[in-house]
């Protein structure tokens, strides 16, 4: 849970950083901010927090597949073959409450006992059953493989780790087939113990089987390997006063159910000094944690290719981020991978978090927050799949914000989403009622691209918001914008300009902004003589009296953008109030409408920004 600093790397097969938190906190304290906000502490704090964009954290290439990520890092040691075991080949160890007892099967020279401590010294197979009620197992078998198959176990420990594999060259714990067993540590350790949790190895740790595992890490953690450590299969439950299941060069889950209730963080993996190491990756499985710190931490890459996850961080979004706890939901040191599977965050802090980049690939995102949806330091990519923000304070931010397929749905109390960062230069640009943009703001090196898909917004802050630049070649997006003024549905400090697609952006009018005078593609902005309230139907009509688009207020606004191929640069366009809307709808834009006894209520030239607006960048 504690910050780390982060140093600059680079592979063979992608350039990666980490973020440098003395960086980080300097440009926080240095950087303006350029964007408009709300004038509320929690808005500033929001938009101020994504520093750092220029530097180590902006190298990170966003658009990364699972594949190319996981290939860079260091494999996985577990084997399909892990979890075979045959029962004449084990030694058979039978604990008695204090004591223990080797019996036939394999080879017995393997196993000692001393008092109420089990040692293993030997590779090979060693089924356990029985209880012991304050004793351990320990693994002391250097540069050999050890298969543990539990059966029926209860080991509490009141001094220290109830398994401890202290050195060997790979373990696997085996859960055998319809068995229930449970490990309980100490209940505190001391500051340099080698072991801190129930269930310890110092050597690379595979657990697999179809029985059932319930871990209580009263001193520290639950489940901990000071190398690599993989979940194949079986039910574990773990119940940790710190960290959860910690793996410290990764942590691989590919199946069981897993519960997971941590004081710390939930699942980790914490090695920040190798390269190759520090992930987390998961494949399958059915995953519930519930964290006080962050639910899901790795140092560097965050897979998910696959598998139900469900977290919980800090109390969930209902709750203050902690200045002193990490509360975050998500949180990768380089690259969070989205790729596959479904994801369920209610953080406190932001729901999913890299300190570099982030791809969105094919994975359904849901999450809450009390501060930022998804928020990465440099690029922040959409490309397939879905995310789902349905509470945050800000919605989605990144540097370099890439929407080019799947389905983004965001609901914010600030600004939905926001191409930002610390640092920005002067730009100068159009200004007011159309050009290049800016209106004497600061331009920023940020970007957000919409090229495909689909992205709705519902903001009280700014809607669509960038610091820098701003351009939409295809995809939909739908702003159903701030009623106050201070904000706008639209916020583009630099060129905003329009290709292609479809933009239905509706919201307050004090602060409106449309694209640029020179976009591709033609536009409108229309400025209401008065607000026009919630669940009213609004329709955009051509000179020849066709409905071209036809929108349902979701809140009561005073002006609406729209863009579409429909639009043609110059010509005379109507907004009506009233008729009726058919069809399928997207954040209340819908498939078609009729007029009916619809009154008018405004008529605009496209590519004209109204009087007091802003084409391309605010004043």
């Amino acid at each position: 849970m504690s910050t780390r600093m982060r140093t600059r790397r680079l592979r063979t097969k992608a350039f990666r950083t980490r973020a440098v938190g003395a960086l980080a906190s300097l440009v926080l304290a240095t950087a303006a901010l350029a964007g408009c906000s709300s004038g509320s502490d929690s808005g500033s704090a929001s938009s101020s927090s994504s520093s750092g964009t220029s530097g180590s954290s902006a190298a990170v290439d966003g658009g990364q597949a699972a594949a190319a990520v996981l290939a860079d890092n260091k494999e996985s040691h577990a084997e399909d073959s892990d979890g075979e075991w045959e029962e004449s080949d084990a030694v058979a160890i039978e604990l008695n409450g204090d004591s223990a007892s080797v019996g036939g099967g394999g080879d017995g020279d393997g196993a000692s006992v001393k008092g109420s401590t089990v040692t293993i010294t030997a590779g090979g197979t060693y089924r356990i059953s029985g209880s012991l009620s304050d004793g351990r197992i320990v693994v002391n078998a250097p540069d050999e493989k050890v298969k543990l198959v539990l059966d029926g176990v209860e080991i509490s420990n009141s001094s220290g780790a109830a398994i401890d594999i202290t050195e060997a060259d790979e373990a696997v714990v085996i859960l055998a087939a319809g068995s229930e067993n449970s490990l309980s540590d100490a209940d505190s350790y001391a500051d340099d113990a080698e072991a801190d949790a129930a269930l310890h190895s110092a050597a690379d740790l595979t657990i697999t089987g179809d029985g059932k595992l319930a871990v209580r890490g009263n001193g520290n953690d639950g489940i901990a390997s000071t190398d690599g450590l993989v979940i194949a299969s079986g039910t574990v439950t773990v119940d940790a006063a710190d960290d959860g299941i910690r793996g410290k060069d990764y942590l691989i889950v590919e199946g069981g159910k897993l519960t997971v209730t941590a004081g710390g963080d939930g699942l980790k993996a914490d090695n920040s000094e190798d390269t190759d190491s520090g992930y987390v990756a998961v494949g399958g499985g059915t995953l519930k944690v519930t964290a006080g710190g962050d639910g899901v931490d790795a140092a560097t890459d965050l897979v998910v290719t696959g598998g139900m996850l469900a977290l919980e961080s800090g109390g969930g979004s209902g709750t203050q981020p902690s200045d002193d706890v990490s509360t975050k939901g998500l949180k990768a040191g380089v690259i969070n991978v989205l790729e596959g599977g479904g994801v369920s965050v209610d953080a406190s802090d932001d729901a999913v978090h890299s300190d570099g980049a982030m791809h969105v690939n094919g994975a359904k995102v849901t999450a809450a927050s009390g501060d930022d949806g998804a928020h990465a330091e440099g690029d922040l990519t959409v490309d397939k799949g879905s995310l789902k923000i349905t509470s945050a304070v800000e919605g989605v931010e990144g540097a370099d914000i890439s929407v080019n397929g799947g389905t983004v749905e965001i609901r914010s109390s600030d600004d939905g989403i926001n191409a930002a960062g610390g640092t920005g230069t002067s730009g100068g640009g159009g200004g007011f009622g159309g050009g290049g943009g800016g209106g004497g703001e600061d331009v920023g090196d940020y970007k957000l691209t919409v090229t495909g898909g689909t992205l709705v917004i519902d903001s009280e802050g700014d809607g669509l918001d960038s610091n820098g630049t701003a351009e939409i070649t295809g995809g939909t997006v739908v702003v159903n914008g701030p009623q106050e003024g201070g904000n706008g549905a639209l916020d583009v400090n630099g060129d905003f300009t329009i290709s292609g697609g479809t933009l239905l952006a509706a919201g307050s009018a004090g602060m409106a902004v449309a694209p640029s005078t020179d976009s591709e593609q033609g536009w409108l902005s229309a400025t209401l003589d008065s607000t026009v309230p919630a669940d009213t139907t609004l329709h955009v009509v051509d000179s020849d009296g066709k409905v071209v688009a036809t929108y349902v207020t979701s809140k009561s606004i005073q002006n609406v953008v729209h863009s579409s191929s429909a639009i043609k640069s110059g010509e005379e366009y109507k907004i009506y109030s009233g008729g009726t809307k058919s069809g399928t709808g997207t954040g209340g834009l819908t498939a078609s409408g009729d007029l009916g006894s619809a009154e008018e209520i405004a008529t605009v030239t496209a590519g004209e920004a109204p009087e007091g607006g802003f084409g391309g960048g605010r004043g």
